[in-house]
């Protein structure tokens, strides 16, 4: 269920810095491909300057900072994370390898059992 006190709240501000945001990118990439006629270092740079201008107006809207705070708090919980040593990590990845040649093994015996009861046994079909 959803928690009932959690509120979204979107000022006209934010929005016009969205909408804003949202007009740099498209601005961007049009005049990307407007100018076409002008040399690959001028276009390049325009796009790329459109672009840093609307993620720099996204980042100083609400969503933006959320995004910042959300991001800071997932790094701040990877650090808590106890991960495991050089010898526990390759003791894991061989436990994996195993599993997965025996499972490859038993499906194949599995397959070739099966083929041998349909084909030989049942149907009779000799190769």
């Amino acid at each position: 269920m959803a928690n009932p006190s959690v509120e979204t709240v979107s000022t006209g501000a934010d929005k016009a810095k969205l909408g804003a945001a949202a007009v740099l990118l498209l601005a961007a990439l049009g005049l990307f491909y407007g100018l076409g006629g002008q040399p690959m270092w001028v276009r390049v740079l325009t796009l790329l300057a459109l672009l840093a201008g609307s993620v720099v107006i996204f980042f100083l809207s609400e969503p933006g900072r959320a995004l910042i705070a959300y991001g800071q708090d997932a790094i701040r919980e990877t650090r808590k994370v106890v991960w495991p040593t050089r010898k526990e990590a390759i003791q894991m990845t061989g436990i994996v390898f195993g599993f997965v040649i025996l499972m490859a093994l038993f499906l194949w015996l599995t397959d070739k059992s099966l083929e041998y009861v349909l084909y030989d046994l049942i149907l009779g079909w000799k190769r």
